[in-house]
């Protein structure tokens, strides 16, 4: 999952056919198998490398009714080998789930043994991006209020504003938001597989992306030939278990990795020489911008919780950390400058995160209403207490869930896939990818040790940059379960002295 999110358990039977069972009997209409998807220059995505091109295609809204006229729009990218040929496709995800996908291509521009014999492609799933869209109506209830404040009155706010994010999702996005779901959406990828006219695809799925790539395999066996889930989620079990863990990745990571290096450089944070008297920062400027957030001068309202989700969002890549001591250290001094300016990083579009609550709130059952929302936050707060208690997938428990029986992945039928997962990452915990593995038949995980990125591959880790390739390109299998080393933590950048007119990363 990317930045704030990921996955779910199933339910129900329709009135006759099992859903699964259903769905497998539909097929894209005559004129949409026939069509072809018009490459061209990706205008809608800003100066953007040319060697990446873009197009669309167009299919059923409905995979259990493809007959009925309504269509949507998939919009997609391509790199091409240099000379032309290519050996087959790789599809690409990268996460969220939500996560708008036509530039992940891009990452793969140096990656010369992939580029050179496959068509990369990149996809923004139904829901999101230049695909046909849903929207909540720009409301995001995650920073409405401070979950730390377990008042009576501040619970019911939470609360009701998850409600009301449920409401604004669904009302917002209608008919289509109720078939924005894991299902349809593979049954998209194997259209488009069809119109790239390949038999058997490839797969690069990063965090939400192994959900989507590991639901591929379990709905196309036969279609698969080289899948890689990268930074795992739980796949084979539900999105509210998944996004329980947040808390103790996120926990870990900041703990063992971010406070011991911010303490590493006190020369130049100032932050504290050990990871307790960092952490003792980090509470202290929590509990300042909780009583008196600072005001930007564009209007953003720096509080506790804009502190947390920054140094949540910076967990997620070491090479994010000298920005988000940096920020801490800002908001640590005891009087910041009224005029700081602080950079603001890319934020998810409405889409992203209206797409994200359709596919895990529709996916798989949710269990439990306020009360025990209430719990559970407290439980997980107490262990975890920086990201703990928030509680992304609070509105699934007021969600109007259609009837979906989605198949179990079990790894049965399908060629070994190879799953890659850090230790210490922080959104899609090694716990969760180590029993995805245990009940996946056929896989082969990659654990890289001493590390904490959430995304491998692609990253500039050499040894499974070479891994993945011979498993892609070679077709390679490793004969049992394999490790690499991870790679060392940055070296921190300068801070001035003089209150920053921007702090990169701050969210």
């Amino acid at each position: 999952m990317r930045s704030t999110a990921v996955l779910v358990s199933a339910i129900a039977l329709t009135a006759t056919l099992p859903a699964v069972a259903q769905a497998q009997e539909t097929a894209a209409p005559g004129p949409l198998r026939d069509q072809v998807i018009a490459w061209g220059p990706c205008t809608d995505l800003g100066d953007v490398p040319a060697a990446l091109e873009c197009g669309s295609y167009t299919a059923p809204q409905d995979w259990r009714s493809p007959g009925n006229g309504k269509t949507i729009t998939i919009a997609v990218s391509r790199i091409k080998p240099k000379s032309g040929q290519a050996r087959g496709s790789v599809l690409t995800n990268p996460g969220g789930p939500g996560g708008p996908g036509r530039t992940l291509p891009l990452l793969y521009l140096d990656r010369a043994k992939l580029v050179d014999n496959f068509e990369v492609i990149g996809i923004d799933p139904r829901g999101t991006g230049a695909s046909t869209n849903v929207t909540c109506g720009n409301f995001d209830f995650i920073t409405l209020t401070d979950p730390r404040d377990r008042s009576r009155e501040n619970l019911r706010l939470l609360y009701d504003g998850a409600a009301l994010q449920a409401a604004a999702c669904q009302q917002r996005s209608g008919e289509f938001g109720k078939v924005v779901n894991t299902e349809q959406t593979v049954r998209d990828l194997d259209l488009l597989r069809h119109l790239l006219g390949r038999d058997k695809v490839n797969w690069i799925g990063y965090s939400g992306g192994t959900w989507l790539g590991a639901y591929y395999a379990t709905y196309f066996p036969n279609r698969v030939d080289k899948f890689v889930l990268d930074s795992n989620t739980e796949f084979t079990t539900s999105f509210q278990d998944i996004f329980d863990e947040f808390g103790r990745g996120f926990e870990r990571r900041f703990r063992v990795d971010f406070l011991p290096w911010a303490a590493k450089h006190d020369d130049v944070y100032h932050l504290g020489t050990t990871a307790e008297q960092v952490r003792r920062k980090y509470e202290e400027a929590r509990a300042k911008l909780a009583k008196d957030p600072l005001r930007l001068p564009d209007g953003t309202v720096v509080d506790g919780v804009l502190l947390d989700l920054t140094l949540a969002g910076a967990m997620y890549q070491k090479n994010r950390f000298p920005d988000a001591a940096a920020a801490l250290a800002l908001v640590g001094q005891p009087a910041p400058q009224p005029g700081a300016a602080l950079a603001s990083a890319v934020r998810y579009a409405d889409a992203a995160n209206a797409t994200l609550y359709a596919i895990t709130c529709n996916d798989t059952r949710f269990k439990g209403g306020r009360d025990f929302l209430a719990r559970d936050a407290e439980r997980l707060g107490a262990q975890y207490p920086l990201m703990g208690y928030y509680q992304v997938l609070a509105p699934c428990a007021f969600w109007d869930r259609p009837a979906l029986d989605l198949k179990t992945p079990t790894g049965k039928g399908v060629p070994p896939i190879l799953m890659v997962q850090s230790v210490r990452d922080p959104a899609t915990p090694v716990e969760g990818a180590r029993r995805a593995h245990e009940r996946f038949a056929g896989s082969r995980l990659l654990t890289v040790t001493d590390e904490g990125d959430h995304g491998i591959y692609g990253f500039g880790n050499p040894c499974v940059d070479d891994l993945v390739e011979s498993f892609i390109v070679d077709g390679k299998v490793p004969a049992a379960d394999v490790t690499c080393a991870g790679q060392p933590l940055p070296e921190p950048t300068a801070v001035s002295s003089s209150t920053p007119t921007a702090v990169p990363g701050w969210l």
